[in-house]
This record gives C-alpha cells, structure tokens and sequence, in this order.
C-alpha cells in the first residue's frame, strides 16, 4: 500500500541541477563530524515516579491520555520530516529521506540509539504502531513497511497538507493492525516552511491566508473522520537564523536551491526584511488558529507546541555556527539537530499551556522531563466554552412583553404632551 507517491522529480530535479556541475570528488568527500558512531549509546530515560505503562483502562477522553496510551504514532509535513539528509555525511546523501531518525516519528533501534518522539514512546508503549523503520529515496514511491506512518513529503506545501491528511486517514481506516475507532493516536505536524521558501515567487498562493485556510481544512478533516486523536502542530521555525549556516563549500550552495527566498535577498534588504515579517505573520496566525479552540471535542485535540518560535542557532564556544546540527547541505538538520527537536517536542507535549518552553538557543542541550506525578497525562490545552444558548420562547416572553409595555408608555406619553 502505498502512503506518498512524490511528484516525480520535482525535488530531485532540482537538487540534479544545483549539483551538475559539481566534481565527482567533492561529491563523495565525507564530512566526518557528521557520521554518527555504531557504537554510541545515550544513557537510559527513565520516570521512577510515574508509572511508565498504559492507563488502567482504555481513556475515553482526551485529557486523560498518558503515554504508555498512545497506540498508534504518526507524522506528517516537509523534509524536515521526511528526514532528508538527516545522517548523511556527503553531497550524495542528501536525496536520501532517512524517515527512521526523524525527530517525531524516527524508529530506528531504541532511545539509546536515537531519540525520537517515537523512541521516546516506546519506552511507555513498546508496541506502539507507526514508527518509521528505514529510509526511503526521494523521488520514489514507498510502502508503509518502509515507511511507517511518516506520511511527509519532501517539498510539500501547505497547499499540499490536504493530500497527506487524506493518505493517513485512509491509511489508518485500512491498516489491519489498528483498531481505528479505539485505538490513540498521536499525530505530529510542521508544515509551512516552504510556503515561506517559496513566497517571493508567487506571493497570493503562498500567502498567509492561503496557509491558514490549508490547515483549517485538514485539521477540520481530521477531526471529523479520527476518533481518538491527539494532533501536535509545531510551531514554524525562526528562518532567517538558517542564514547563517553558511561555509565555502559546495554543499551549503544547495541552500540557494532550497530556500532561494530566504538565501539570496542581501543583508539589510527589503526583501529579507518582508520575509522576516512574513515568518513571524505565519506563527502569529497559527497560534490564533490552534489557540481557537475550534479543534476540540472529547476525544480529539489539537495543540501548539511552541518550543522553536524564536530558537536561535547552536553556537560553538567561539560564538560559530555548530555545523554538526546541519546535513552537508546547510540546511536539514543533522541527527544531532533532530534529537534536540525531538527533546523540545516531548518536553511540550507534558508542560500546561502558559508554561511550555520556548527553546532560547539549540547551543546548550535540551533536559529531557517525565511526566508529572499528579498529571501524567499529555497536556491538551483548555476546552473552548460552549456558546450561550439562544433565548427559548418561554424566556424570552417575559422581555417580550417587557417591550411592549414600554412602548405603549411612550406612545401614552407623547399623546398627553399634544
């Protein structure tokens, strides 16, 4: 069954173009900060004071998920999910989506290996459904074997969000091994990075408006057909920072092909000076989406998790960019830069609203927390109110008649004044 099927070549086309030129040496030249050792483990995570499995009973409401009861894990978005040159060392790697360490989703081996939402969900749930188990190529169709539930596609805008939330709804509705009415389902999303990368080429379709009313409809279909379901929406990145991920190499030239309206306008311009705003309108109109409380009911939520609204890039104790948090083309993230996205999200996803971190820098690593002893469950934010119902007949009669006799009052009033 196939979950994505890539707009053949578009990406790869233009990743082929930006390195025709390029020698077959510089190509292949490995950048050895960036290889991630067999052999390394990360120190066991562990909540002595929570209880690490599944409710005593399956939850019936959403504010009482834990997550030992998530029994499904899906993700959805670019290539920053997708997982495009996450553990490449070379030009080469780049084209490659390595889904299984991808921040939200990634299940490659256990948290010791990588951290990943999804590894961190195993540890309460060993049998969660979803995570991805493998890489997949750009340009190519996957199955849901290599793919696990990571619907993201690489290149996608918000444009596209439709599409992806339509495969995952009826991958789900199809997947043997899920009980869909019953089972909890935690679905991570960022999207909307793109429609930033892309404005200056055609500012109406990638406008804010054009955004919003994307998200609105997917997140509407989502809640309409998935019981269930708790819906992370990461909040878009700080962009411009990615400006200064930059070295003289070949590879950081493919930022220009990527993100030519973040990479190219000069320093101090109009144009960048646009984009800045328009990055910042992006996460201002999605707080106010999500923060509705439009995509709320018993079983269903949607919640912001904010910890990337204004995160500064990792710097090494010269004050220089950390280039081991970036693939060999400056601008994916690493392994190491999507552990620390997926700390940041975890963290999110078990502070109230009002309390959650927003990550100041990505320089000092990110302290994974546990779930709180008296709430261990996933924070889903407040319910909105329910509007206040209409005046009945037999209310309103009493203003009713009320009027009335004021108006007859009135009219007594101005005949006696004649």
């Amino acid at each position: 069954m196939a979950l994505y099927q890539c707009a053949q070549g578009t990406w790869l086309e233009n990743f082929n173009e930006a390195v025709k030129d390029i020698s077959q040496e510089d190509l292949h030249k490995v950048r050895p900060d960036l290889m991630w050792p067999d052999t390394f483990k990360h120190p066991p995570f562990q909540c002595p004071d929570v209880d690490m499995g599944p409710s005593p009973s399956v939850p019936t409401t959403v504010d009482r998920v834990k997550a030992g009861d998530i029994k499904v894990i899906a993700a959805m978005g670019d290539s920053l999910t997708s997982g495009i040159a996450a553990n490449a060392s070379t030009i080469l790697g780049v084209p490659i989506e390595y889904r299984h360490v991808s921040y939200s989703i990634g299940g490659h081996g256990t948290f010791q290996d990588v951290i990943t939402l999804a590894n961190l969900v195993k540890l309460f749930n060993p049998n969660v459904l979803g995570p991805a188990p493998t890489w997949t190529m750009n340009g190519y169709p996957a199955t849901v074997e290599e793919t696990g539930f990571n619907v993201a596609v690489t290149g996608h805008n918000s444009l596209n969000f439709s599409d992806q939330t339509r495969s995952m709804i009826d991958t789900f509705k199809n997947y043997s091994a899920m009980n869909f009415k019953e089972d909890w389902k935690l679905v991570s999303v960022l999207i909307g990075m793109n429609d930033i990368c892309d404005h200056c080429k055609n500012k109406t379709l990638f406008s804010v408006d054009n955004f919003i009313g994307h998200m609105t409809e997917s997140l509407q279909m989502m809640m309409d057909e998935v019981p269930r379901m708790i819906v992370n929406i990461v909040q878009i990145l700080k962009m411009d920072s990615l400006r200064e991920v930059t070295l003289p190499t070949l590879g950081c030239q493919l930022q220009k092909s990527f993100c030519s309206c973040l990479v190219l306008p000069e320093e101090n311009s109009t144009e960048l000076a646009e984009l800045k705003d328009l990055n910042r309108e992006f996460q201002v109109r999605l707080e106010k989406l999500i923060h509705s409380g439009r995509f709320q009911k018993d079983d269903f939520a949607v919640v912001l998790q904010p910890y990337l609204t204004s995160t500064e890039l990792p710097k090494l104790p010269n004050g220089a960019v950390d280039f081991s948090f970036f693939g060999p083309d400056c601008f994916h993230f690493s392994v190491k830069g999507h552990e620390e996205l997926a700390k940041g999200l975890w963290n999110n996803m078990f502070q109230p609203e009002g309390e959650k971190d927003i990550i100041a820098s990505l320089t000092k690593p990110i302290e994974l927390i546990c779930p709180q002893k008296d709430h261990p469950y996933i924070y889903v934010g407040p319910r909105k109110a329910p509007p206040s119902p209409s005046p009945t007949p037999e209310n309103s009669a009493p203003q009713e008649q009320a009027l009335l006799t004021l108006m007859a009052l009135v009219s007594f009033l101005v005949l006696f004044s004649y």
